[in-house]
């Protein structure tokens, strides 16, 4: 057998190793103060569901489109998560992805923790399924274009569970290792990914780890971080030094690598919340002065927690007719804030400015 064949003995955390070296907390300081102020941007919009809603589908499908799971804004838009209706079959896993985002981050708050049990039930929600962690062997990483066997993870059901064990304290006790939490984040993601617990979607449960153990710990509010998006740009680094640390042992490349991911990320994600918080000023004060009879917080709400929006949403989320809520959307097409357009035998209403911004966040 190959030596990168045989199943690795993952070292228990933490890690008895020093990673505090200079170079790794300068890039940690850096990553702590532009985290810190995307905290404090996102802190400033006054309904977080509509960061929620629309950076989390965002980050569900720069996250799938790193395992080749590939859509447009256009397909997401155009799907209807809450009838079921899915343009494409990689739309609705986008949704289930960030479906699973969100139970996670509603655990998170309920609990202060994040457990095994919670990425059980993230996993699931992923999926679809309730296979839980892996209990047959088999399970190898290939080469997509060769099929070589790249990366044999742990094969024992009770050294995997074993392992889950020791990762999950690492998470939740603080007092278990004295490090940065962002040097810890990179740890307990390369660790994540190394178990490789489940049969699928391990690397996409990891990327949700990462956001919801920096909410966890504090550094953020909402589950907004694009570090999808860093990643699938680096992705040839990102699996490089994956698999550098499995087979040297070397950790200060991949954790300074991290780290500059959250530092990039957050500075991007800043000026996207920014660019979202001025066009929701904008459209504010257009309805208000130009439709003050259909103004509210509410409504204005609605339109910017979805870029395309449906009759029936507005009905739901306002408490009002179909007709009432149509008649509030063709008043904001009627001065330009929404684009109508017709989908079959109904309507949807884009938010082009929102659009624009969620869009160009790829030019940042």
């Amino acid at each position: 057998m190959a030596l990168h064949d045989a199943p690795p003995l993952l070292p228990r955390l933490p890690l008895a190793i020093d990673l505090e070296t200079v170079p790794i907390l300068k890039q940690a300081l850096l990553a702590n103060k532009a985290l810190a102020e995307l905290k404090g941007v996102t802190d400033l919009i006054p309904n977080q569901n509509i960061l929620l809603n629309t950076l989390a589908l965002q980050e569900a499908k720069d996250s799938s489109a790193i395992e080749n799971i590939i859509t447009t804004h256009d397909e997401l838009y155009k799907s209807d998560a809450n009838a079921n209706l899915f343009t494409t079959k990689a739309a609705k896993e986008v949704y289930n992805y960030a479906a699973a985002l969100k139970q996670g981050f509603v655990l998170v708050k309920e609990t202060g923790l994040l457990t095994n049990n919670h990425i059980l039930q993230m996993q699931a929600t992923l999926e679809e399924n309730s296979a839980g962690f892996r209990k047959v062997s088999g399970t190898a990483l290939k080469n997509d274009r060769t099929g070589e066997v790249i990366y044999t993870p742990p094969q024992d059901p009770a050294q995997i569970l074993s392992l889950m064990g020791n990762l999950e304290t690492f998470i939740n006790d603080n007092e278990a290792s004295p490090l940065d939490p962002l040097i810890k984040m990179a740890i307990i993601h390369h660790q994540f990914e190394s178990i490789h617990p489940f049969y699928d979607g391990n690397g996409r449960t990891g990327r949700m780890i990462n956001i919801l153990y920096l909410v966890k710990q504090g550094l953020l509010s909402t589950p907004v971080l694009y570090l999808s998006r860093y990643i699938n740009q680096q992705k040839a680094d990102y699996y490089r030094l994956l698999q550098t640390v499995r087979e040297t042992g070397a950790w200060a490349e991949w954790v300074f690598y991290m780290l500059v991911g959250v530092e990039q990320t957050a500075i991007q994600t800043t000026r996207l919340v920014r660019a979202i918080k001025e066009v929701m000023q904008h459209h504010k004060h257009k309805i208000r002065s130009e439709l003050p009879k259909i103004y509210s917080q509410d409504l204005l709400n609605v339109i910017f927690s979805h870029p395309y929006t449906k009759i029936q949403g507005v009905e739901q989320e306002l408490g009002i007719t179909r007709k009432t809520a149509a008649k509030y959307l063709d008043a904001m097409h009627d001065i330009e804030l929404m684009q109508k357009v017709r989908l079959g035998r109904e309507s949807y209403y884009v938010n082009a400015d929102l659009v624009a911004c969620l869009r160009g966040v790829h030019d940042l």
